[in-house]
Parts: structure tokens; sequence; C-alpha cells
């Protein structure tokens, strides 16, 4: 089946301009008709923004029939006004569609500090009408986007039901929990407690895997809802069909940072355990250096060298045990001749770079996910709020 076609059943959308963008849709209400079940996570900054508060209170109950956005105003640092103008916006789409408050999740992204154009807003609120059409994940993925450059959508069958995931962000871009805003919708029949413990697995393998720039988002929203019209699946088989969708938006989310034009993989394995893998993977695909050598498709394997030293705190990490190499070719601790150097430059012109260090401990293993570091990126975000 092409991809256009996999839909999961009894999901609607609304998409429209709000205000907050001058003619692009920047609001989306993406409901289940029927009940569903829910399961959430969250940005872990001590900055989070009313619709992060709400929704963790909302997502407690593991109902949640679907999700509220609004893009291109955060609304984090907003004070009292900000949460009420927020509670607002999730109350007036929850009456249109006659369900409580708490039965919407509501996720906000964009520039920081700003409230929302509030005249504008209910002026469009007010116009909704239940049944929204059947939700258009094309048109809901970029009415999310803020400083993408192209919509994040992914679908996959699973047994008798189907996924569909959708994902913003591209900056700021370095998650705590789940990372950016993230939604997907199923009609697999799943019970609550499975749901909750298979995504919040696959969001740690894929989500939290992920970093653009070392900067943790004050909105971080990444949810999922079940609303089990297509009966139940494998729950084994659901896992793998969520953990596909996921990582394949996660590779898009990278392939799209901002200002980037390489994908960078680092694999990191021989590791005490995932933690130490996933902390050396981030500190190589998080390393300025590494990043601009990625981009100049500079062979300086020294630089990964250097960042693997930065984590100091982990004592078991001998550089005698320790192996280093790009694309299968190894650079350390077998001495790099012409020719190699000659391979690894060819392997990092292309799109896709990938890093492989073994740190000759145990059996831990992780795998990262980033991007190079250019002078748009730079461009981009001096340039954001005007």
């Amino acid at each position: 089946m092409e991809q256009h076609m996999i839909v999961p059943q009894g999901f609607r959308a609304v998409v429209a301009n709000a205000g907050l963008k001058d003619d692009e849709d920047d609001f989306t209400a993406l409901i289940s008709e029927v009940p569903a079940v829910s399961a959430a996570v969250f940005t872990r900054s001590r900055f989070a923004g009313p619709s992060v508060v709400l929704s963790r209170s909302a997502a407690s109950t593991s109902s949640a029939r679907g999700v509220v956005v609004l893009s291109r105003n955060a609304n984090v640092a907003t004070g009292k006004e900000g949460l009420e103008n927020a509670r607002e916006v999730r109350s007036t789409v929850a009456r249109a569609v006659g369900l409580d408050d708490d039965d919407l999740l509501i996720a906000s992204t964009g520039v920081i500090g700003k409230q929302y154009p509030m005249a504008r807003v209910r002026q469009r609120l007010a116009e909704l009408r239940w049944p929204f059409p059947p939700a258009d994940f094309d048109r809901v993925a970029r009415a999310i986007m803020t400083t993408d450059t192209t919509p994040k959508v992914v679908r996959v069958n699973c047994g008798e039901a189907s996924i569909v995931g959708v994902a913003k962000g591209v900056g700021m871009i370095e998650p705590n929990m789940a990372t950016l805003l993230t939604f997907f919708c199923t009609d697999a029949r799943i019970e609550p407690v499975d749901l909750d413990r298979v995504f919040r697995s696959v969001i740690a393998r894929t989500f939290n895997a992920v970093s653009i720039d070392t900067d943790t988002s004050t909105s971080d929203t990444a949810a999922v809802f079940a609303n089990g019209l297509a009966g139940p699946v494998a729950l084994d088989e659901f896992e793998q069909a969520l953990y596909t969708v996921a990582l394949d938006l996660v590779r898009m989310v990278a392939r799209d940072g901002e200002g980037a034009s390489k994908l960078i993989e680092v694999r990191v394995s021989g590791a005490r355990d995932g933690e130490q893998a996933k902390r050396v993977g981030k500190a190589i695909v998080n390393s300025p250096l590494v990043k601009t050598a990625v981009h100049g498709a500079d062979p300086n394997w020294g630089r990964v060298a250097m960042a693997i030293g930065k984590c100091e705190d982990d004592e078991d990490i001998d550089q005698q045990r320790v192996r280093i190499g790009f694309g299968g070719i190894e650079v350390y601790p077998t001495q790099a001749t012409e020719e190699t150097l000659v391979r690894l430059r060819r392997h990092l012109e292309g799109d896709d770079v990938v890093i492989e260090v073994d740190l000759g401990i145990d059996a831990g293993a992780f795998t990262v996910y980033g991007c190079d570091l250019t002078d748009g990126y730079i461009r981009i975000n001096a340039d954001y709020t005007t």
C-alpha cells in the first residue's frame, strides 16, 4: 500500500490560520472521534510553558483523545495571562467538539516571551464546527512547523491497524524526555499500561537519541493516541511499528536541522551499559568541532577522540581499548594511511556520515543522531524573531 493511503480510522483534524503567522496555517486540532487511550512525555525544562503544565495534568488519566497545537508562539514565560490564554484556547476547542477540557492536550511552539494575539485567535476559534474533516496528516504536519523546511510525516501498517506520526523541530533540540513536538495516531487497540510502557521505550531509543544544538526546548511534547477501531494487535509488532515510525521521524528531524547539510549517526558499542554509550555518543554528536569537521569533509578523527575524552567522569574509558571508525573505515588505533584518509574524505562528503566507536568495556550500545554545523544555523537563529 502506498504511504499516503495508510490512515488510521477515526481521526479528524482542523487546520487553519489563527493569526500567529501571516498567511500560513498555524493552528491544528487533531482528535479521535471516539474515546481513546493515550500516553505522553514532556520537557523537563524548568521554564516549561503553560501548554506543558496543562497537558501534563490531562495526560495523567491516559485517556486524552487528541491535541491542540499553535505554532510560531511558544507561550512560554508569559505568566498568569499566558496560562489563562492556553486554558481558553483548549477549552474553546473542547466545547466545540463536545469534550471536557482534560480530554485534550495542548502544545505550542515558537518564540518565547510573547502573549498569544488573543483577539485574532478567538475570532478563528469561534468558527470551529464539529465534526472536523478526516485528518489530513500532511496538512497537520505543515501547520505545526516553525523553521522546518519540510513537513515530517511517517505512516506504517501494523497488522489490521495503522500508525501515523508527525513531528516538527529542527533547532533547540537536545531532548531531555522526548523532543520538540511529535504526535502519533493509531487505530490499534492497546491497553493504557502497555501503551505507556511501549511509548516510553520507543521515545528513549529514538527522540531521546537526537540532538541538533545541545539546547532543550521549553515546550517539548510527545504523545500517542490509540482509539482501538482496528482491533487488537500483537504488542511486540506494535512496538516495532511505532519504533519504525519514530526512528524515521528522528532521521527527518536530524537531516532537516537548522542549516544542516548532512545527517550524522554515531554508533557507540562496547560500553559499560546503554547509558554510558548514549553519553559518549551525545558528547560526539554535540561537539562543534566534530560537527564542523563533518560539514567540511575534514578527516580529522582526532576531534572524535577529543569528544570521547570529555566524558571525564567515566573512569573506565581507557584510550588503549577504544576503537574509532567512520563508515566502516577504522582510523584509531590503526594508523591512518593516505589511502585511508582519501576513503574517509569520500565518506564525509556524503549526505549520511556514520561515526563508530567501540569502548572495549562491555556490551552496552546506543546510537544517536544529529547533523553538521553550518553558517546557515547561525544565520537562521540570528534572525529568528524578525
